[in-house]
């Protein structure tokens, strides 16, 4: 550094250290005066217990000549009087290829208490979406490992895709098979708002340690504070991003952003904001958005991104999901009754679309697809007059034909939790029952 360098950055230092006040808490939220910050900052609140930590707090809020705080960790040990410190920046997580294998809490801390290896780049959690315009197309088609998704529902490099699914229908199995199959250099795995159990049933049956081999996985459970839970979300988008500025081909993988939702509708409630449309804030439909656009692909590498929505009674029509389909680029469905039938993954193919398939997929792959599309449309539209005896065979040609091929379609369509089928082998099987079919 020159000299005249160094003495403008001396003339620009601050020999003061400014610290606030706590002077009151209420349900999650704490109040302060006195530091100087702003919107997004990271705060130390310094705690009354002797052997007790700082505590990490956000401030998501101002209320007069007070600020309001959102601890990252449980409210212990905080008084009136305990001092707040700024450190007028957003939070920062490590980013770098010694982090895979690892499992990280929603702050970008191991879970294991290993220490994360020095030299490593830290990375702002809370980055701007790309710039559309440098936004690379999609073209190029990415193996997942699933026949039902490379065949018909065939995912591009950059893609993003919700996974809609009511509770137990298998959305941690089919990430754990995309997880294993799937061609991508490094998996992200968000396990958000989970129970605690199933974080390690997760790792160890889902994923397994082949998975874990290329992934990093960022916990933040369901007994978490609200601010964890949504930073685990920005942490696991922010190792994305940085992977995806080496020009590597990501999997970003969220389970889910239903509870990511969740824990910011806890958080506009507690800073005051009004609830709307089923209890959420303005702020989830805001923030949301801008989540999901971090994802996808630019000028370096991509992000191809999986989200998991839960919903209500599977009603596809609450408001979280509307906002999150109307947002990615395609959507799964898993279906119940069809899990109830044994076959796996549940995918309704009729329900769910993939919006680039179109144009990644050569023309022979797009009319095998629809054909066996329409042919499970024809079975279905005729299901209850089959499977009551009311249809008599020859009475249509195409209902005849899908009822003869609905065994091979259904074979097809199941696949085992620990059978891998590539992209292009699932491409010609589908391609090879078609054919059959037509003949």
């Amino acid at each position: 550094m020159k000299t005249g360098e160094v003495l403008k950055w001396i003339d620009h230092t601050d020999s003061m250290k400014r610290y606030g006040k706590v002077t009151r808490v209420v349900g999650l939220m704490i109040e302060a005066t006195g530091p100087e910050t702003s919107i997004g900052d990271v705060c130390f609140v310094y705690t009354k217990g002797k052997m007790s930590k700082p505590i990490k707090a956000e401030v998501v809020g101002f209320e007069k000549e007070s600020v309001l705080l959102m601890p990252y960790s449980e409210l212990k040990h905080i008084g009136p009087g305990c001092l707040v410190e700024s450190t007028h920046q957003s939070l920062l997580v490590k980013a770098g290829k010694s982090l895979i294998g690892k499992v990280l809490n929603g702050l970008g801390e191991p879970l294991d208490a290993s220490e994360i290896p020095t030299g490593i780049p830290a990375v702002p959690t809370d980055q701007e979406p790309p710039n559309p315009m440098h936004r690379a197309p999609i073209r190029e088609r990415i193996s997942i490992g699933v026949k039902a998704i490379d065949g018909l529902l065939t995912v591009g490099k950059g893609q993003r895709i919700g996974i809609f699914a009511g509770s137990g229908v298998g959305k941690s199995t089919l990430l754990g098979m995309i997880a294993r199959n799937s061609d991508a250099d490094i998996n992200v795995i968000a396990l958000i708002g989970e129970r605690g159990r199933e974080v390690r049933e997760f790792i160890e049956n889902d994923l397994g340690e082949e998975g874990l081999k290329k992934s990093i996985v960022v916990v933040a459970t369901s007994d978490q504070p609200a601010l964890q839970r949504i930073k685990g979300a920005y942490t696991a988008t922010a190792i994305s991003e940085y992977f995806r500025n080496q020009g590597l081909t990501v999997n970003l993988m969220m389970d889910s952003v239903t509870r990511v939702a969740m824990a910011q509708r806890e958080v506009g409630l507690a800073s005051g904001e009004p609830p709307t449309t089923k209890g959420y804030t303005p702020s989830v439909f805001a923030t949301l958005p801008k989540l999901l656009e971090r994802t996808g692909a630019n000028d370096k590498g991509s992000i191809t991104a999986f989200y998991t929505v839960l919903v209500d009674g599977d009603d596809m029509n609450e408001p979280i999901a509307d906002a999150v389909r109307g947002t990615l680029d395609g959507h799964f469905v898993l279906d119940r009754s069809i899990a109830e039938q044994g076959r796996y993954p549940a995918i309704n193919i009729l329900k769910s679309i993939s919006r680039v398939m179109n144009h990644i997929s050569s023309k022979e792959h797009l009319q095998a697809a629809d054909y066996i599309r329409n042919m499970l449309a024809i079975y279905e539209e005729n299901k209850e007059l089959i499977q009551i005896g009311a249809y008599k065979k020859g009475t249509s040609r195409e209902v005849d034909e899908a009822i003869s091929y609905n065994p091979n379609i259904n074979q097809f369509l199941k696949q085992g939790v620990h059978e891998c089928v590539t992209g292009d082998e699932a491409i010609e099987k589908l391609m090879a029952l078609a054919n059959r079919s037509e003949t």
